[in-house]
């Protein structure tokens, strides 16, 4: 029998049942070494939600999210699904509905805030339903929201009101999301949590699926953040990670541009319009994100002499940190309006209907795909 890893206890916590480990505040089961001798004895998530009704972001790798996962066909619940909208293609749980069964799904696309203003919200949320469809993902309302705003929680409270009769509550998604947010309004509005609390309140729960009572006897399950490996979030390093993540409103920045040319996004992603008529393209990546314009013939070279200095981030530390870049090349046929997007970085609009063949290097592994445009 195998014993514990390094820095793992053969102690489980009190209120969620998972293994404590002392090494990694970010991976589940975390308690501070000091606080191992105390009685009882959970981990910081649990200690959190007890004292301050604060349910901190855990994550978990793919293959253990499906197993969580596939537990909740057999129960009888009420699923949130949370996804980012700057990131929707990236953090859509895909094959969601062959896991939940025939439970009801609500779909909360967070970060509409970064959107800019004068959006079509009809539209948007028309685009989602399409994009839902394609997956097989049956949804019983999509609500636009967001976190940092306070925008959409209250219809999506009132959402759970109407659609959880005798169910407990399921949230899911990825990292980064907002799904901790959306667990804290939850137990602020439904639970009894309090100051007095006992730990021993908690049912035991395995994998480190937190069990949160309502008032009503029921539950919300906050189930861990899921860590997708294509999403370009969840390579970089925290500091480059402030540089691609918008935390405003995004400002669309429109390129004409003749076939033949390229453009950088830092040292992150290379788009290239390889061949059409004269089009603008529009970008809508980050502010601090630095785009770079040059000819295709010289953009290897650029980025052989450059990366990690005129085209950062990364820069020269932590550029082979990454994978080595991959060529997607997409042909954008005639009439179409497309988007070309890369997970966790952003997209470019193609706003030209004639036509164009195009490329886009990233990182291997990270999630390239053309779709409807979004705007």
């Amino acid at each position: 029998m195998k014993g514990p890893i390094e820095g793992q206890s053969v102690q489980k916590c009190s209120g969620c049942g998972i293994g404590l480990q002392t090494l990694n505040p970010e991976l589940p089961g975390y308690i501070p070494e000091k606080s191992l001798g105390r009685e009882p004895v959970v981990c910081q998530r649990c200690f959190r939600i007890k004292n301050y009704n604060e349910a901190s972001s855990v994550t978990v790798d793919q293959d253990e999210f499906l197993r969580l996962l596939s537990q909740i066909g057999g129960k009888n619940a009420l699923v949130i699904h949370i996804v980012d909208l700057f990131d929707f293609d990236g953090s859509l749980i895909s094959g969601l509905q062959r896991f939940v069964g025939n439970n009801p799904v609500i779909l909360a696309v967070n970060k509409i805030d970064l959107l800019p203003k004068v959006t079509n919200w009809n539209k948007i949320i028309n685009w989602v339903q399409k994009q839902c469809k394609e997956q097989g993902l049956k949804t019983e309302e999509i609500i636009l929201c967001s976190a940092k705003k306070n925008q959409g929680f209250d219809r999506l409270l009132d959402a759970v009101a109407e659609r959880r009769g005798d169910r407990d509550v399921y949230v899911v998604g990825g990292t980064n999301v907002g799904k901790s947010t959306l667990i804290n309004r939850l137990i602020r509005d439904y639970s009894d949590l309090d100051q007095e609390l006992t730990v021993s309140r908690y049912p035991g729960t395995t994998l480190d699926m937190v069990s949160i009572p309502l008032d009503d006897g029921h539950f919300i399950i906050d189930t861990p953040g899921i860590v997708y490996p294509w999403r370009y979030s969840e390579l970089v390093n925290r500091k480059d990670l402030g540089t691609i993540m918008p935390e405003n409103p995004l400002k669309p920045m429109v390129y004409q541009l003749n076939e033949g040319q390229t453009l950088f996004f830092g040292g992150m992603a290379r788009f290239d319009f390889i061949q059409g008529a004269r089009q603008s393209f529009t970008c809508y990546v980050s502010g601090r994100l630095n785009i770079h314009r040059t000819k295709l013939e010289k953009a290897d070279a650029l980025y052989k002499e450059h990366a990690g200095e005129l085209l950062s981030p990364p820069d020269a530390d932590h550029l082979g940190e990454l994978p080595e870049w991959t060529r997607h090349e997409i042909r954008v046929p005639k009439g179409s309006k497309l988007d070309l997007f890369v997970s966790g970085l952003g997209w470019i609009k193609v706003n030209g209907d004639q036509g164009a063949l195009t490329a886009i290097h990233a990182p291997k592994g990270v999630k390239v795909v053309a779709r409807p445009s979004l705007i």
